[in-house]
């Protein structure tokens, strides 16, 4: 039964905000991946689709804080605390949309840079191929973001937020999900 409560929290709260940008960004027909951040979309007084943007991100936050509490801690305590501060720090980057200027700034930083430290607590605690993908994994996202502020490689940072996303979210997964 807690495995099972896992899995629908675990994809819940990789679902809901994913699927929430996705449709903030379909809907928004000036979003352009490669010259937005994502936050663009959830700007309270310059798009029309930042509820759906916000909503998705703090139901998100949500969700990976109560996965942390309910099925990581157990596991891991550093990592379910680094994971329930994470999912709070989105729900402040709904609540303090790009409205709040540097505010929002701090959180989006706060909220990046809590993925790599968890990819590097996975490392840690997972010696070997996994801990060495996770630190692969790590590597690629600080490069992402890298070309991003030195080259403005993409010109805008949602290219570099999904891939922080995507190449943290296997290794969360399997965290949670492990026996």
């Amino acid at each position: 039964m807690e495995r099972k409560v896992c899995l629908m929290l675990t994809s819940a709260s990789l679902l809901v905000p994913l699927l929430s940008i996705a449709l903030a960004a379909l809907m928004a027909s000036w979003f352009n991946l490669f010259y937005n951040a994502l936050s663009d979309l959830g700007h309270a007084t310059r798009s029309s689709v930042a509820p759906i943007f916000n909503f998705g991100l703090s139901a998100g936050g949500f969700l990976v804080s109560a996965t942390a509490i309910t099925c990581a801690v157990k596991k891991c305590k550093l990592i379910g605390v680094t994971l329930a501060i994470a999912g709070y720090i989105l729900v402040l980057i709904a609540v303090f949309d790009e409205v709040y200027g540097w505010l929002h700034f701090y959180v989006s930083v706060a909220f990046f840079l809590l993925i790599a430290v968890l990819l590097v607590e996975y490392a840690f605690e997972n010696r070997g191929l996994k801990g060495a993908l996770a630190l692969l994994a790590t590597l690629v996202g600080v490069v992402s973001w890298f070309l991003h502020l030195v080259y403005r490689i993409p010109p805008g940072a949602a290219i570099p937020e999904l891939v922080s996303i995507a190449v943290a979210a296997p290794f969360y997964v399997e965290f949670i999900l492990r026996r």
